[in-house]
Parts: C-alpha cells; structure tokens; sequence
C-alpha cells in the first residue's frame, strides 16, 4: 500500500461574513486557527499556511499564527505555504521555526519558496534584480543551520557568518520543504541542498509534472542524495456534490482570479474555463469521491508521498471552509487511502 500524507494549506483568504460582506483581518487570522484545530480533530497530517502581504490575504506572519494553533493542537504538522525566504532573514526564520519545532514536539515543517507575489520586495527593502541570487545565498544558509550546530558561511546578499551558533537548537530533526512552481533548476537545487520538493500545481494536469518527478530521482543518484518524499500542492474544494462545490466556489474563485488576472495582464476568467480546470487541471473541486479519484490518480501518476488541498481560493465564508475541511477529512483521505490500497493488491 502506498504510504500518503494528506493535508491542507491556506493563505487566509479574507472571507466574507453572515452579512455578505467582507470581514476584518483580526477575525480571519481567528477563524484559521479554528480550522486548523477542526483539522487536527480529524486526523487530517499537515496545515500549511502561507505568507502574503497585500489586504486578499490575512496571514504575513505564518509562524506566529502556527504558534497559535500549536497550542490547541496535538498531532498536526505545522508548516508554511511557503514562507518567502527571498525576502527574510534565513536566520530569524530558523530561529522562528525552531522556536515552533520545540513548542509543537517536534510538528514543525516549513516550507520555503519564493513565493508567486513579489509585494514583499520593495516591502523589506530588496531589488527584483536579485531574485535569483537571493533565494538561492538564504536557502544555502538555511539548508546549513538545519544540519550544523556552528555555522560559517559566505554569500553575496547577507552578511557572511563565522562559527557562528544559532539558538535555539532543535532536539528533534525538523523536516525542511521547498516550493517549486516548475523550473528544472529549481528542481536541481532542491537537490543540491538535501531538502525535500514540495510541486506547486496550480494549472494543467498533474501528469505533465512527471518529469520534474523523474529529473528530482535522476538528479539524486547523479549528486549522491538520498531520495526523499516529494509534495504536491494545487487548489481544490469539497462539498457534498460536484456541483455544490463548483457553485459555491465559482463566484469566490472568479473574484480572485479576476483581480489577480487584471493585475498581471491575464485573460478574463470566465465559468468555462474553471469548469474545464476542474474536469481536465489542477482544481480539485467537487464531491468527496470525484475529489479522492483526482487525488489518489495524481499519487499514482507521479508517485508522490504527500499531497496538500488549498481549501480556501477567494472569500469563501467561514462555515463552507469549515464544511470542505469536514468532508476532506472524514471523506476524502478515507477514500484515498482505501483507492490506493486496491491498486496496490
């Protein structure tokens, strides 16, 4: 039987409230801890949250809501979804999620990235120009901390270090993830770095990530790296039938995307294109079963060990989200589980 984690990620969408209108952050940021605890309740493995800085997202600060959620937790991983390392210090994020790490027993699971938002730049006082040469000096420094307990280090962005000690030091090993929206190099230097590759598929068929999958195994045993668990992370929604879940997720989908598209010069996005992402792409919406058949086919065509729904796309009101979660634990992961298993026989 295939071995699966099977989770959720969030970015804090702002939601609207029983008035119809949208809600303040404050009560956002609430209303994620409360389905992160629901999570929890029902066995679901990991909450990813991710970190955005522009007023559709509540959550820039993922770890300190974690922390949140860690207190009124017993099981659940913790992570980010992702946490933008380009633009942070890798230091204090260490710092912060081994902090997490220790007051979780060992629950702590970041996910880092890029991000697809470039907000945090000139927000942190960093050049677009740097983009690449950033990421790559933080994750090397990072990558490095989690493995020594004295660091010396020198890069191009970041003040070098010298047999330097980075307190606190976690006890228990953490797991260390990194976002990959697609890029053979990107792919590669997860590699290098001896972490684990977390697949953001947000559009298409997951089949055509195959090779990113395939270059990931390759490139270990060119590099000498053992092969580690490899994610997937793309959008999805769960209700009771296919079509509640396309109704209620459409208007607050649309609302997203159209801003987002308007931002960056896309197409309009219209009903017929979110019906056939949710038919032939990477939108995993609908009922319980038809949501499962999506997700066990997408563990078996790339042989994955994890996969993680973004449940929430959108203003979707707080009580739909919390009825998705409902269904995508006590539904959904069964039904993966028992598919898997029957293929496996």
């Amino acid at each position: 039987m295939t071995t699966i984690s099977l989770g959720l990620d969030t970015f804090g969408d702002m939601t609207l409230g029983p008035d119809g209108k949208l809600q303040s952050m404050d009560q956002v940021l609430r209303e994620v801890v409360d389905q992160a605890v629901l999570a929890d309740e029902l066995g679901i493995d990991f909450i990813g949250l991710g970190e955005h800085h522009r007023d559709d997202f509540a959550i820039s600060a993922p770890e300190i809501v974690l922390a949140a959620i860690a207190g009124r937790t017993q099981r659940i991983k913790l992570g980010t979804a992702v946490t933008v390392l380009s633009t942070d210090d890798p230091v204090r994020v260490f710092q912060r999620f081994a902090t997490l790490h220790a007051l979780s027993n060992g629950r702590a699971e970041p996910i880092l990235g890029r991000g697809s938002f470039t907000e945090s730049y000139p927000l942190f006082g960093h050049d677009l120009n740097d983009y690449e040469q950033l990421f790559e000096d933080r994750l090397d420094l990072f990558a490095k901390l989690t493995r020594e307990a004295r660091v010396t280090w020198s890069g191009q962005t970041r003040a070098p270090l010298q047999d330097q000690a980075v307190y606190p030091q976690p006890s228990q090993p953490m797991t260390v993830w990194v976002g990959v929206g697609g890029s053979p190099e990107s792919v590669v230097r997860v590699v290098r770095q001896d972490l684990q590759l977390m697949l953001a598929i947000i559009g298409g068929d997951a089949a055509r990530f195959a090779p990113y999958v395939d270059l990931y195994q390759r490139a270990c045993g060119q590099l000498g790296r053992p092969v580690r668990p490899v994610g997937v992370h793309s959008p999805g929604f769960v209700a009771e039938t296919d079509e509640a879940a396309q109704e209620i997720l459409w208007p607050h989908y649309a609302a997203m995307f159209g801003r987002i598209g308007r931002e960056r010069g896309w197409p309009p996005v219209t009903k017929d294109r979110f019906l056939a992402e949710v038919q032939h792409g990477a939108l995993y919406v609908g009922s319980p079963e038809t949501v499962a058949r999506k997700i066990a086919r997408t563990v078996q065509v790339l042989g994955i060990q994890r996969f993680d729904m973004k449940y929430s796309t959108g203003p979707v009101p707080h009580r739909d989200l919390m009825s998705c979660i409902r269904l995508y634990g006590e539904r959904v992961i069964p039904m993966v589980r028992e598919m898997l298993a029957d293929k496996a026989a």
